[in-house]
This record gives structure tokens, C-alpha cells and sequence, in this order.
């Protein structure tokens, strides 16, 4: 019978020493030596130590397990035999009665045999395995082969493992010494494979023994901690065990590869975790890099396996888990981590063909109907609406902070909604302005069918989503927008019901909050004025979800990096407020009274009512106001309704966003952020409204839930008074005498532009007729400031500068007759052509006199050469002019860092946001009042 002399280091388990030892006395098998490795402050009980048997005490301050070990060995008296066993065990594994007796059978059937481990089960519910042996990857990942699950005996049948955990092992004392120990730089996690592994090396077995049982209490890498680790540190401690495993097992040769990609590849692998929905082990990745990097057990570490080692690599290869075996063991261990932390596989619903495949056939229908002029078109114009610039390249250097090529130029930051455009114009890249055009065409079936996603997330039923759907994409904002020209607000609108969506699953799933961060910040970008509102409902939604605080409280932080450079340039300027400027051109428009953003109009002139009531002969007002209102009434009162239904708390929410997007409208059209020739002009309000909008289709859709079978009436209903409120925006869109119109492309004469392709550097000065008898100068230079290099710094400076000064001085003078010579001036801004633009139609007569005014003094120059007279103005050309070399002012260092940390923050945001799990559809059979589950997005950890 070998001799067995059992290892016990308390370490910090004082805790459940006293189980230990009962254990330990209770052996059937006892064993005939036991040492007890405590720290000199350790309460030990004698009457104890001698029941369960202990023979030595050694006290010692700190260490981990495997110097506890060794301090054990050197107190103890020396090897007996060859056939001297060490039982290994901490002060939290609890041996049952037949352990030791079990795992000598197993070592004394088989003399090649080295170390055999019990079965580790938990301590609160034995029948659950904690550890049942470990092997690894072909790039040396830790696999465990068992780790809680249901103990069935499923695993017994295999016995031979590469590696068994060290507490409560068996191993032959010869071998532990030949092969030096436990590993110094293995402290915690992977010690026990790594011994198996140089164990096997050595040329000797390691088995596991099914009935051998001990229970452990707490986890390897829980040592010395008040708390259980976090997922995520577990993850920083097995990659630091990896790569320290990485350095020491790989050739000599290849030491200083490995050690040369620790970088690339914890860069390469924190991409992986954000794919994987982990941002919280990026850190540890970088922070296990670095600690390998300079490991200084590693030499030591290779000279005890090169020592020991007796066999090649191919003894450990075929128990090495890999190809098909491994992604099944990975698949499972998914499957477990989502049955013990309670989640479901995403849901689906597959209602989708029942009632959003109609919503969205009727969508494309009246889009048909009310983009019919536009077919064909290559370009639109007309309103707050400009082409974009003609090549990709051309949009993508517009962003970050850089040179800005609109009026005299300056440096500065881009707007946010550059980005938007970016996006917009590489999706038609051979004709980026046709994306504008694909946008206006699909514009309708695209709010029909976020506004029906978003809704299916508020209700089961077939009929309130498609309400909701119809609603949205008939909403006054959107065509008020669509007929204006107001890109931005389209955009906006189109996205918010998909950052609701986003922000309702985001509590829940890393996915969701990374596209909702995305969301943010395209929604942000494209109407600024709704920051705010968007910020306090973030913050606050973060607030009442508790456990996805962390998830959603980060959403602001792509758009705050975005938005950042532009507020400080703002804020250098003496203009913060510009900020909230509309992306575009400045585009003047006439502010709603209180009761006309209630019923959702953007603009006093936009609904078309006073026009429609004048051609029947009728007052506009009050009436312009009192129609749309009576129509709208039902919508309004549906909301409200949700209140006093049963689910009111979910109609609340969606009231407060209401409540947000009214009160952002009003403060929108007290604002003035930007200046149009002598006018200032704040913020449109469309934007803020189609948040106020979103938030009473939320609270009507609750309230169509409930009502059951009245739903449908109440739904239609609604549908079409409120079809009927907007019927001046539909015929205005039908008729074509909405603003925006097809185009070509153009925003300057035939022939300044031709000269613009050749020359992208020449100028064109452009005189614009006021109405109140003034002219706005500008200056356009090539092919004229398109929609991408529209600047918010720029729209709202609060003073001219020295150049702009410059440039109005030679406007009013090329505008007037007198002997004031031009010439110098026009070679200073490189102007080969002068434009003085056409009168708008309802323009006064003293647009009229100034226009002509203008007109005449220009023709009487001699400089200048008349060329054209068209729809875009009268054009004179300077043949004088001598071109010289432009050079653009480079980004420097600052600007290449804006971009750089903007970009880095879109992709991190962007690679988290992509779903990386299948989803699979189900039938929903809850009721209306429960909660309903995810519609979309993947559900995460919180690692």
C-alpha cells in the first residue's frame, strides 16, 4: 500500500477549514500523513487537527497554492519510496468519505499513471460537476472539458484527460518533483493544466476518477478575493495564463515572433470581444498583453519543462480538442451560460407577412403617387436642398476637422451630418446627388416600415403597428420636410423609430445599445436641435432600467465625440448655439404659432391650408389652423386615452417623449443660431416634431392594444382623419408646386461650372437681390458649396471677417457704377466669373431695383465679359484673371487626431452592433399586458 501524505494550504479559507478537517477525519482511506500550510493569524482548532489526523503545521505569510505546496514539502521528512503519493488539497475542497480511497485504486491499476483527479462538484448542490478535467485548443485556449453541469455520469465513461484541476488531485510525489512543481507564473488559473501537460511531457498518465468526489466552494482564481472575480476578469486571467502557457511551450525560434505579436494580435482580438459583444474584456486583453510582455517567469519556467520533458508534442495531440468537437463543445457551453444567467435566444416575431408586407406594399403605393414627378430625376433642388459634391473622395474629405471650402474658406470642424452624407452619396457612388433622389423615392415605405418594427415592440395584435406604420409615414412633419427640401429632417424622421427600438432592447443587449449609440448619432447629426431632448431621455431611460445602466448610459458617447470638435470651435467663435444649427443651407422660414406645432406643423406655410381654404374662397385664418386641428383631434385623443387604460404605464413613457418633442419645438423657433442676409434664422422645428409625433404613436398604440376588438374601427379612424389633415402637403407633392424639384446637378451657370471641372479652384462671385433693397455676396468656389461642405461654423458667425469684409466691399462696388477698379480684388480671391442670381417670384420692388441696378453697373465694366442670361441668373466672366496654384491648408496634427478618435469610436460602436448570433422566429403567445421580448438585436452578458 503506497504512502500517501495529504497537502492542506488554508490560504484564505479559514472559512471552511473546519469542514475541510470533519472531512478529512471521516475518510474511509485515510491518509498517512497530513501537513497543514496556514498563516501565522489562522485560528486552528487542536481537538480538530487531531481528529482529522494532521501530523505538521507549517505557518508561513502569503503565497499562492503551489508555493504553500512546496513549503509543505520542504518541512516534511523526505520520500519514503518511489511510490509515495501527495494529496493536494485547499481549506475550501471538502473530500467525501470514498475520495482517497477511490483515487488510489485508480493510481495502483497502473504503475504509468501519474495524477489522478476527483470529480470537483459544488458544495451547496453536489450533484453539479464544477471541473472535471481540462484540455486546450491548437492555439492553447483553455477548454473545460466539464464545468457546471448535472452529474448524470455522462463523463465517466472517459477517463484519460491532459489534464485533471490540482485541488483534491493525486500525484505521485517522484513525478511532481522531477517535474518541478506547479508553475510560479500559473498562480491561480491554468496551474492544473499546465502541470498535466509537462506531466504528459515527462511520458505519464493523468486520468480523471468518476467516483472520487470532492466539493470545492469557490473557484481557483476567487483565491484572495472578498468577492467572486467578474466574468470578465476570469477572461483577463485565462488569456494572461495563455500567453504566459504561449511562451513557454513554443520554440526557442519562435519566442521573439510571439513576443512581436503580443500587440497586433490583443488589437486583433479586442475587435473579436467587440464582435462578441464583451466590451468589458477589451482592457483585459490590452492588460494581458502587457503583462506577458514582461513576464520574467517564462525563462525559468521553460528550463523546468525542457528539464522534465521525456516525449514530444504528439503526445499531448490527441487529447488536444479541436475542429468540429471543439465548436460543439463551444455551441454547448453557449447554450449552458444562457440557461444559467435566465436569457432566451433572440425572438423574432413572424408576423411580419400578416400586416407589415401590406403596410409596406401601401407604403411604396402612395410613395409612387407622391414622387411620380421625381421619377427619372438624376438631382433634386428646390428648397433647403443642394446636390452633393460630384465624387466619393470629395464627401469622405470633408470630415473630422480640416480646411472648409464654402465662402472666403476657413478651418474647421465638419458637421456631423457630413458623415450622413458620406454615407448617402457612397451608396450611388457613380452619382453621389442620385442618392438624394433614392432617399425622396423611398422615403415613405422606409418611415412605414421603422415606425411598424418599432410598434410591434408595443403591441401583438396585427392592427396597432399598422396604424402606427400609416400614421408615421403620413406624419405633417415628414412631408412638410419632404416637400421643403430639408434632408436632415427626413433623415431624422426615418431613424427615430428605429433608435426607439434600439434603445427598448439596448437595457438588454450590448447589440442593441451599440446600434442605438449609432442611431444617436445619425439622428443627432441630421437634426442637432434634438440633442438635448435625446440626452435627458437617455439618461433618463438608463436610470429606470437599473440592470442595463451600463449598456445605455454610454449611447450619447459616439455623437458627444462627433459633436465635440464642432462645440469647440462654436464656443471659440462666440457661437455655441450654432451648434444646433440645421445641416444644409440656411433655409428662412416663417414660425408656426403655439396651437400650429400642436397639431404638427413646422412651418406656417408648409401645411398648405390657407392656400387650399383661399381657392374655395374661405379666410386662411383661423381656419388654416381649425381644420387640420378638428382632423387630428381623434389621434389626440387616442393618446390621451392610454392613460386612463389598462397599461397605462407603458403609455406614459411614450407621452413624456411627446411632451420632449413639443417643448423642443417651441424652444426651436425661439431660437436664432444662424443668419440669412440680414434675417436670423433658428432651428427648424420639423425635427422636433416628428419626436413629439413618435411619441403620441406610441401612446395611440398602447391605447389600440387594449381596446381589442375596437381597435380596428378606432385605427381606421384615425388613419383617415388624419390622412385628410395632411391632404394640402399630399397635392402640393402631386401637383409639383412643392419647392423641390428635379435637377441637374448644378448650382451655377453652364459655363462656370464647365470651368469649375477643369478648375476646381476658381471662384464665382454670386450677388444675391434682397427684399429689402440690399444684395448678399458669396462666394462660390468651383463647382459652388454643394450639401456636403455646408458648414454650421460658417451659417452662424456672429461677425464678418477681415476676408468676407473684403468681399462685400467689392461687391457693393462692382454693383455701383464709379471708377473703382476691380481688378486686384478679383485676382485676390481668384474669381473668374460674377453671377448675380435671379429675383424670386414673389420678389418686392425693391429686390426688383437692385436686381437691375446691379445688372447695369456690371455690364458697363469693362473687365468683365457678359455670357449667359438663364434660370440660374446672369453671368459675367473675368478673361483677365491669372490663375495661381491653390494650396489647401493641411489638417495637421490635430485634425488627423479628430479623425482618427472619431473613427476609432464609430468602429468600436460599429463592430458592437453587429449581430453576431441566429435568431430564430417564434409565434408570440403572451398577453397584451406582459412584457414582450426582443424583436431584434442579439441579447449579451454584461461581459
Amino acid at each position: 500500500m503506497p504512502r500517501v501524505t495529504a497537502i492542506l494550504v488554508v490560504q484564505d479559507g479559514e472559512r471552511w477549514l473546519d469542514g475541510t478537517l470533519a472531512a478529512l477525519a471521516a475518510q474511509s482511506r485515510r491518509p498517512d500523513a497530513l501537513v497543514v500550510v496556514a498563516e501565522p493569524t489562522t485560528d486552528l482548532d487542536g481537538e480538530l487537527l487531531a481528529t482529522a489526523g494532521v501530523t505538521q503545521v507549517v505557518t508561513a505569510t502569503g503565497g499562492t497554492f503551489g508555493v504553500g505546496i512546496a513549503r509543505a514539502l520542504r518541512a516534511a521528512p523526505p520520500a519514503e519510496g518511489e511510490d509515495e503519493l501527495l494529496w493536494l488539497l485547499r481549506a475550501d475542497t471538502a473530500p467525501q468519505p470514498q475520495a482517497l480511497r477511490e483515487l488510489l485504486a485508480a493510481v495502483e491499476l497502473a504503475p504509468s499513471l501519474a495524477v489522478a483527479g476527483p470529480k470537483l462538484v459544488d458544495a451547496d448542490t453536489p450533484d453539479r460537476i464544477r471541473s472535471y478535467g481540462e484540455t486546450m485548443s491548437r492555439l492553447g485556449t483553455t477548454v473545460a472539458l466539464v464545468d457546471d453541469e448535472l452529474d448524470q455520469a455522462q463523463y465517466d465513461p472517459v477517463v484519460d484527460v491532459m489534464s485533471v484541476a490540482v485541488e483534491g488531485s493525486l500525484v505521485r510525489r517522484s513525478v511532481w518533483q522531477a517535474v518541478d512543481g506547479l508553475d510560479a507564473g500559473l498562480p491561480s488559473t491554468d496551474a492544473g493544466l499546465d502541470l498535466g501537460v509537462r506531466v504528459r511531457l515527462a511520458g505519464h498518465r493523468v486520468v480523471r476518477v468518476p467516483s472520487a468526489r470532492v466539493a470545492r466552494a469557490r473557484r481557483p482564481e476567487d483565491v484572495g478575493r472578498r468577492r467572486p472575480a467578474a466574468p470578465r476578469t476570469r477572461r483577463r486571467l485565462a488569456r494572461t495564463a495563455q500567453l504566459h502557457r504561449r511562451f513557454v511551450y513554443a520554440p526557442g525560434i519562435l519566442v521573439p515572433v510571439h513576443w512581436l505579436s503580443l500587440l497586433p494580435l490583443a488589437v486583433i482580438r479586442c475587435l473579436g470581444q467587440l464582435l462578441a459583444k464583451r466590451p468589458g474584456a477589451v482592457p483585459g486583453e490590452i492588460a494581458a498583453a502587457f503583462v506577458a510582455a514582461f513576464d520574467g517567469s517564462v525563462p525559468g519556467a521553460r528550463s523546468r519543462l525542457r528539464r522534465a520533458r521525456r516525449t514530444g508534442w504528439r503526445a499531448v495531440a490527441p487529447l488536444r480538442l479541436e475542429g468540429a468537437p471543439l465548436r460543439e463543445h463551444r455551441a454547448h457551453e453557449r447554450d449552458r451560460d444562457d440557461e444559467r444567467q435566465g436569457r432566451e435566444p433572440d425572438l423574432v416575431r413572424a408576423s411580419f407577412l400578416g400586416g407589415g408586407s401590406w403596410v409596406l406594399v401601401a407604403a411604396v403605393a402612395v410613395g409612387a403617387v407622391l414622387s411620380w414627378r421625381l421619377f427619372g430625376a438624376t438631382a433634386l433642388e428646390g428648397g433647403a436642398l443642394l446636390p452633393l459634391s460630384s465624387g466619393v473622395a470629395e464627401l469622405w474629405s470633408r470630415l473630422g476637422w480640416g480646411a472648409r471650402e464654402i465662402g472666403v474658406g476657413f478651418l474647421g470642424a465638419a458637421d456631423p451630418a457630413t458623415g450622413i452624407w458620406a454615407l448617402l452619396g457612397s451608396a450611388t457612388w457613380w452619382d453621389p446627388s442620385f442618392s438624394i433622389v433614392v432617399l425622396w423615392l423611398t422615403a415613405l415605405p422606409f418611415a412605414a416600415l421603422g415606425a411598424w418594427w418599432a410598434a410591434t415592440r408595443l403591441s401583438e395584435r396585427t392592427w396597432p403597428p399598422v396604424v402606427a406604420a400609416l400614421l408615421w409615414m403620413l406624419a405633417p412633419p415628414l412631408l412638410a420636410a419632404l416637400n421643403e427640401g430639408r434632408a436632415g429632417a427626413v433623415v431624422a424622421h426615418l431613424l427615430l423609430p428605429w433608435l426607439a427600438l434600439a434603445l427598448l432592447e439596448g437595457a438588454r443587449s450590448w447589440s442593441a445599445a451599440a446600434a442605438a449609440s449609432l442611431l444617436f448619432a445619425a439622428v443627432t447629426a441630421a437634426a442637432p436641435v434634438l440633442a438635448p431632448a435625446l440626452l435627458v431621455g437617455v439618461v433618463a431611460w438608463a436610470f429606470a432600467r437599473p440592470r442595463g445602466f451600463v449598456r445605455l448610459i454610454g449611447v450619447p458617447i459616439p455623437a458627444a465625440v462627433l459633436f465635440a470638435p464642432l462645440v469647440i470651435g462654436a464656443v471659440r467663435r462666440g457661437s455655441p448655439l450654432a451648434v444646433l444649427a440645421d445641416p444644409g443651407p440656411v433655409q428662412p422660414f416663417t414660425a408656426p404659432s403655439g396651437w400650429g406645432l400642436v397639431i404638427g406643423r413646422p412651418d406656417q406655410d408648409a401645411a398648405g391650408w390657407d392656400a387650399l381654404l383661399a381657392s374655395f374662397g374661405l379666410d386662411g385664418a383661423p381656419w388654416g389652423t381649425l381644420a387640420p386641428a378638428v382632423l387630428l383631434a381623434p389621434l389626440g385623443v387616442l393618446a390621451v386615452l392610454a392613460l386612463f387604460l389598462p397599461g397605462a404605464r407603458r403609455s406614459i413613457p411614450a407621452l413624456a417623449v411627446a411632451t420632449a418633442g413639443l417643448a423642443t419645438a417651441w424652444l426651436a423657433v425661439h431660437l436664432e443660431v444662424t443668419t440669412s442676409g440680414a434675417a436670423t434664422v433658428g432651428p427648424w422645428p420639423g425635427a422636433a416634431l416628428s419626436l413629439y409625433w413618435l411619441g403620441l404613436l406610441g401612446a395611440a398604440v398602447v391605447a389600440l392594444e387594449v381596446l381589442g376588438r375596437g381597435a380596428a374601427a378606432a385605427g381606421s379612424a384615425v388613419v383617415v382623419t388624419s390622412a385628410l389633415a395632411v391632404v394640402p402637403a399630399i397635392l402640393a407633392a402631386v401637383l409639383g408646386t412643392a419647392p423641390v424639384h428635379a435637377g441637374d446637378g448644378r448650382i451655377l451657370p453652364a459655363l462656370a461650372a464647365a470651368a469649375a471641372r477643369t478648375d476646381p479652384g476658381i471662384g464665382t462671385l454670386v450677388l444675391t437681390p434682397e427684399e429689402d433693397g440690399s444684395l448678399t455676396a458669396r462666394l462660390e468656389r468651383g463647382e459652388g458649396a454643394m450639401l456636403d461642405d455646408q458648414s454650421a461654423l460658417h451659417a452662424g458667425r456672429t461677425e464678418a471677417s477681415d476676408d468676407e469684409l473684403a468681399l462685400a466691399e467689392l461687391a457693393g462696388n462692382l454693383a455701383s457704377r464709379g471708377g473703382y477698379d476691380p481688378a486686384p480684388e478679383l485676382q485676390r480671391f481668384q474669381l473668374g466669373f460674377v453671377l448675380v442670381a435671379p429675383l424670386a417670384e414673389d420678389a418686392g420692388e425693391d429686390a426688383v431695383e437692385v436686381r437691375e441696378r446691379a445688372v447695369e453697373s456690371l455690364d458697363a465694366r469693362a473687365e468683365l465679359t457678359p455670357e449667359s442670361d438663364s434660370g440660374y441668373g446672369t453671368l459675367w466672366a473675368y478673361p483677365a484673371l491669372e490663375r495661381t496654384t491653390d494650396t489647401a491648408p493641411a489638417r495637421g496634427a490635430y485634425g488627423v487626431g479628430v479623425l482618427a478618435v472619431q473613427g476609432a469610436v464609430i468602429l468600436f460602436a460599429l463592430l458592437l452592433a453587429l449581430p453576431t448570433r441566429r435568431r430564430r422566429r417564434v409565434v408570440q403567445t403572451r398577453t397584451p399586458l406582459e412584457e414582450a421580448a426582443a424583436t431584434t438585436f442579439d441579447e449579451d452578458s454584461d461581459d
